[in-house]
């Protein structure tokens, strides 16, 4: 399943349709749709269609060189008409409306389902100024942009936030059996395949992951390899609490705007060197890390 929702993600470009996915899946068409739905929570298609809205609502707030059109034929919609009706009825507003939006104005969209049945959006406006901001940003995090080098990690897919913390015992519990776990400066990571800022919090996929020495080979149960490429990030590192995390990634890209960086295709995550758990006040000493061009 794993590797079927990367198939996914990777050609949102193309004919994705039930008989296709399931035959790269090794399943009967009638058995993989009971199956997706059973893990993911929702169909194929459905699926398919809501990270296609999600990757064009990317795509408008951050790729402001991609044209409306590139953006909606590239995921496979015929027309503009057909493009701004799902997209409104998503997210409340018109592909042209959203793109106005500031990013640093508001961080989260959410779904309100109303009494009638209709969906509509509300944008939450962030709790401090652009110049607050900032300044937490520098009385907070310590920020460098630095190489790094490539990372092989463990990974174990988590469907929704509220998932991560049981995949991650998934991850230590593998970990124990092959005695990696626990180790002198261990590295947990957390990699993010989803914004929040287009994905229901309950959809996000994150992948809860562990530094190797050495490559994963092969996929080991619910165990796979994931590969985080070297190339350029910033990088926000401070001691903060969980309530902190939603602040700091905003500060930290508010801070990558604001200094003239732009994103590259790659995901963003978190390294872990101490745990919350064990603190007094429940801080945690963590690095945010933009991919960076």
């Amino acid at each position: 399943m794993v590797k079927i929702i990367q198939y996914i993600d990777n050609n949102l470009d193309t004919e994705l349709s039930l008989e296709r996915v399931s035959e790269i899946a090794a399943y009967s068409p009638f058995h993989f749709h009971r199956i997706f739905k059973l893990i993911v929570g929702e169909t194929l298609q459905n699926y398919i269609f809501r990270k296609r809205i999600e990757k064009s609502a990317f795509y408008l707030s951050l790729r402001k060189n991609l044209s409306v059109k590139d953006i909606y034929l590239n995921l496979g919609f015929s027309s503009h008409s057909d493009f701004n009706k799902v997209f409104k009825k998503y997210y409340g507003k018109s592909p042209s409306e959203f793109r106005k939006l500031s990013p640093e104005k508001f961080h989260t969209i959410s779904q309100i389902h109303r009494k009638n049945g209709q969906v509509d959006t509300v944008f939450d406006q962030y709790i401090c100024n652009i110049e607050n901001l900032l300044n937490w940003t520098t009385m907070n995090l310590k920020i460098k942009v630095m190489q790094l080098q490539e990372m092989n990690l463990a990974a174990v897919m988590s469907l929704g936030i509220a998932n991560v913390e049981s995949s991650f015992n998934v991850l230590i519990d593998w970990a124990k059996k092959k005695q990696l776990f626990p180790r002198e400066n261990l590295k947990m990571i957390s990699v993010y395949h989803d914004s929040f800022k287009v994905t229901a919090a309950d959809k996000v996929r994150i992948h809860a992951c562990m530094l190797l020495d050495e490559k994963l080979e092969k996929q080991e149960g619910e165990v796979f390899p994931e590969t985080v490429e070297a190339g350029k990030f910033i990088i926000g590192s401070g001691e903060v609490t969980l309530a902190d995390f939603e602040q700091s990634w905003v500060s930290l890209f508010l801070w990558m705007k604001e200094n003239g960086y732009s994103t590259r295709k790659a995901f963003p995550f978190e390294i872990y060197h101490s745990n919350f758990k064990e603190h007094p006040e429940g801080k945690v000493l963590v690095d945010f890390c933009i991919p960076i061009n």
